[in-house]
């Protein structure tokens, strides 16, 4: 019933969106990167909301822990409502990352960084939006219309062009092939997770939830309790696994849903501590996991592929798209045109 939705058909567009993104905005983000290497950027600041701000976190650990860049996240209030913007150093790079490219807040960052002579760039699918007039360099995401108001193909692009941009900056022609793998990945993604549906009904009455996830998956843990939050109106909260055990963790009780997103890279130790700690405090686990050992603790199973680490969360969340979108349905929700909620937001 769901592949009548515009989200089921946008979820299940995402590989070929990526793969369009690999042929015509390489370029783009490549030329950015050549940029960024003249420049001698040392430090990255960027601007986003919502789901975009969740790229973003992806970006704080991928161009850290691969281009050892510090990577901010701004606090666009102090642009706008306080309008006491920080002073950015010169060898800034000021990004901003926005499917529509049009909330005030964020257009202001980069407005300011280029007042302040910093190299700025947007990741965007509106190429002629404000937050491109603004910026230095535009990668396009080329996802073409999003018609669904929560964003899923072009958040998974925003995730690509975060791990191209990387890739090129380091000039690592190992990432840039594994990448081109992707497209390939996610549809497979999308074929292990094809009886999602019908988990789905068991939690139909659900109507909290943790979802918990570390490193690059950090990000993915806030995409997939947004997701939850917007679709189904489910309290879904996101946790970094190590905050997690700093005392949210007394929330669990038997039958309390922990939705665990883990890797099969260097965190994969901790995480499968972690689902055997869940499960001896009785938790319902719905495990989102290439790892073997952490699937097999789970009530529910959504898997993905094999990948390292760092390319992981481009198919980790697409379980939790999925979940999201069946379980809407089982609800009887629009999972088109969630309540209150408009394609673009525009804040201050």
């Amino acid at each position: 019933m769901g592949s009548d939705s515009t989200l089921f058909q946008e979820i299940h567009e995402q590989p070929d969106v990526i793969a369009r993104f690999a042929q015509e905005g390489q370029r783009a983000v490549r030329e950015l990167a050549a940029s960024m290497r003249a420049a001698d950027i040392r430090q990255i600041v960027v601007a986003a909301r919502g789901t975009s701000d969740n790229a973003a976190r992806y970006a704080q650990y991928l161009l850290g822990a691969n281009n050892r860049l510090p990577v901010m996240l701004t606090t666009p209030s102090l642009f706008t409502l306080y309008q006491r913007p920080p002073i950015f150093a010169p060898d800034t790079l000021v990004l901003g990352i926005s499917q529509s490219g049009k909330s005030p807040d964020i257009v202001s960052v980069l407005a300011e960084g280029r007042r302040q002579g910093c190299m700025t760039a947007a990741i965007t699918n509106s190429v002629a939006s404000p937050l491109a007039q603004q910026a230095d360099h535009v990668v396009a995401l080329g996802a073409g219309l999003e018609r669904s108001i929560a964003a899923t193909k072009t958040y998974t692009t925003q995730l690509y062009a975060v791990g191209f941009l990387s890739a090129h900056l380091a000039e690592d022609a190992d990432r840039i092939a594994m990448l081109q793998q992707a497209p390939s990945l996610l549809r497979q993604t999308l074929a292990l997770n094809s009886e999602v549906e019908r988990l789905a009904e068991r939690y139909r009455y659900m109507r909290n939830c943790v979802v918990v996830g570390r490193g690059y998956n950090y990000s993915t843990s806030f995409e997939i309790a947004l997701k939850l939050k917007e679709l189904t109106y489910t309290l879904a909260e996101p946790y970094s696994s190590a905050d997690f055990l700093h005392g949210p963790v007394s929330l669990i009780e038997p039958g309390f849903p922990a939705i665990v997103v883990a890797s099969s890279g260097v965190l994969a130790a901790d995480m499968r501590a972690l689902v055997q700690q869940l499960r001896g405090l009785e938790a319902e686990l719905l495990c989102v996991s290439s790892d073997e050992a952490v699937l097999e603790a789970g009530r529910s199973r959504f898997p993905f592929p094999h990948v390292p680490d760092w390319l992981s969360p481009l198919l980790a969340v697409v379980p939790g798209q999925l979940l999201a979108l069946y379980l809407a349905l089982a609800r009887d929700f629009d999972p088109d045109h969630p309540r209150g909620l408009s394609k673009v937001t525009e804040t201050r």
